[in-house]
């Protein structure tokens, strides 16, 4: 621990001991900053890893993120036109009854529409539709960021002209 004790004055008398040993008590950060950092390190490498689903290659647009809302559903449509709820396969036959089942049992938060780049737009179309038919009046689009999102390239417009 960081106890220490000044003996510099050790030759003077009872009362001048007391005086000159003093404890000096200052907490040591150096162990509680490093296991701050390991645990830092531990959840930086952890959390991407937490994030489970369906993997597809999001169009990227110029559009922020949307704040984190609790536990949203998500359909997900691969290039090969494969849909997921959540993890799970579901044939489009099967899907608009799935979701009408759940629009009528009151699920009223929003639905989100992750598509693949390549995947047809005839089916994201007729998935956000059915979704649409279902009752669902929150439906969203999920995009990457950092991508053009009206094909203008900023750097190619006159000055003062904005591409917003």
């Amino acid at each position: 621990m960081a106890l220490s004790l000044d003996s510099t004055n050790s030759r003077r008398g009872r009362r001048g001991r007391r005086r000159g040993r003093r404890a000096l008590s200052e907490i040591n950060v150096t162990p509680l900053v490093d296991v701050m950092l390991v645990l830092l390190i531990i959840f930086m490498i952890s959390a991407p890893l937490l994030t489970a689903g369906v993997p597809v290659e999001l169009p990227k647009t110029e559009a922020g993120a949307l704040s984190n809302q609790s536990q949203p559903l998500t359909v997900t449509i691969k290039a090969d036109g494969s849909i997921f709820l959540q993890n799970q396969a579901v044939e489009f036959s099967r899907f608009a009854p799935t979701m009408k089942a759940m629009s009528d049992a009151g699920y009223d938060k929003p639905i989100y529409v992750r598509a693949d780049g390549r995947a047809p737009y005839a089916i994201v179309a007729q998935v956000m539709a059915s979704l649409s038919a279902s009752g669902f009046k929150s439906i969203g689009l999920l995009t990457d960021t950092g991508g053009p999102s009206s094909g203008v390239d900023p750097n190619a417009l006159p000055a003062g002209a904005s591409g917003r």
